[in-house]
């Protein structure tokens, strides 16, 4: 599982309207009949239609700076191994994404009107998608990109010996095309993975928007609090504040263990990627100390996140050798996560 918290920027402001966010997460529905449309949903329904989410996230935002965000974004990433767990199922999608944000809103410290924030406090709205396509970051589309630019000119090629700007053989120039696009090193049903193409397999994920006000529009609720908890005197009062993303995204992974009886293992835990973060040389010893079995399952994972693979059975004496197996094990989750190929 992996989660993000993004306050939502147009450019180097912050936007003034959800209406840009809400077209972004309405293009899965372009084309479709009415009976497969994915709506908005809520502790509320689960039929909202957007125009009526932009409407509630827009008229939200009493007495907000133009430099404050209006609204947050949060996406909710379920690894292949967990989707394959639950069936892809999207109803139990929905269940999953209603309960963890009851651990969204108990990750305030914050009190309204003297009692702790709740469900009821927060607007939100989420969506699921189906679907991921390849970006530029992605492995594949990095190692094909060289073959792709050739490609790009012998088709501007073809176009200038169309309209009699250069000689040459229209045929042939096809014939190279299709030569390079069989040499590229990623493929997917025979075709050259490009960017914008629909990755295969299960690759169903959650966007939620959150309003940065309550639904009162009377108080701020910021997930973007630098604070986990503190308090601070306002008007002579002391008032509560901050926001706990650790215990956010470690009640969140809980709630899908406990509810879908799912059995994690040490590399898909939120507190396995702290660790990696903080101290890697012991997330290493860790992995390489599981039971043997838990272990394999852990390579595997990885492998099929395309980590490089810690090198078995290294004497503890060449401590050179381990700290560098350790970070090219490092930077190749990181990579895998920014690319979105891996959720840990």
């Amino acid at each position: 599982m992996y989660i993000t918290i993004t306050a939502q920027k147009l450019g180097e402001s912050y936007s003034s309207s959800a209406a840009d966010f809400v077209a972004y997460l309405e293009k899965e529905n372009e084309n479709k009949p009415l009976d497969e449309t994915e709506y908005f949903f809520n502790q509320q329904g689960d039929e909202f239609v957007a125009k009526d989410v932009i409407k509630d996230i827009d008229g939200n935002t009493s007495k907000l700076k133009k430099n404050e965000p209006r609204f947050y974004s949060i996406t909710i990433n379920p690894s292949k191994s967990e989707l394959r767990h639950i069936q892809n199922d999207t109803e139990k999608l929905k269940m999953y994404t209603k309960s963890i944000m009851e651990d969204y809103a108990k990750a305030f410290n914050r009190e309204i009107e003297g009692r702790p924030v709740n469900i009821q406090d927060i607007k939100y709205y989420a969506k699921i998608e189906h679907e991921r396509t390849y970006k530029g970051t992605d492995k594949a589309i990095k190692q094909n990109g060289p073959y792709y630019k050739k490609i790009v000119k012998l088709n501007n090629d073809i176009q200038k010996i169309k309209s009699g700007q250069m000689p040459g053989n229209i045929k042939k120039t096809y014939k190279k095309i299709k030569k390079i696009e069989r040499e590229a090193p990623h493929k997917m049903n025979g075709e050259m993975i490009t960017q914008g193409m629909a990755k295969k397999g299960g690759q169903s994920h959650i966007h939620i928007i959150v309003s940065r006000k309550d639904q009162s529009n009377r108080y701020s609720l910021s997930p973007g609090s630098k604070y986990k908890s503190s308090e601070v005197k306002f008007n002579g009062k002391t008032v509560k504040r901050g926001f706990d993303r650790d215990q956010f995204f470690g009640q969140a992974e809980k709630r899908f263990d406990r509810q879908f009886k799912y059995d994690r293992n040490f590399v898909e835990k939120y507190y396995s990627r702290k660790l990696l973060s903080t101290n890697a040389q012991r997330y290493y010893a860790t992995l390489m100390g599981l039971p043997n079995s838990e272990k394999a399952i852990a390579f595997k994972i990885l492998s099929q996140s395309e980590v490089p693979m810690p090198i078995m059975n290294i004497p503890t004496s060449q401590t050179q050798l381990v700290l560098k197996t350790i970070n090219k094990m490092k930077q190749g989750i990181t990579r895998a996560l920014n690319s979105g190929s891996i959720s840990i």
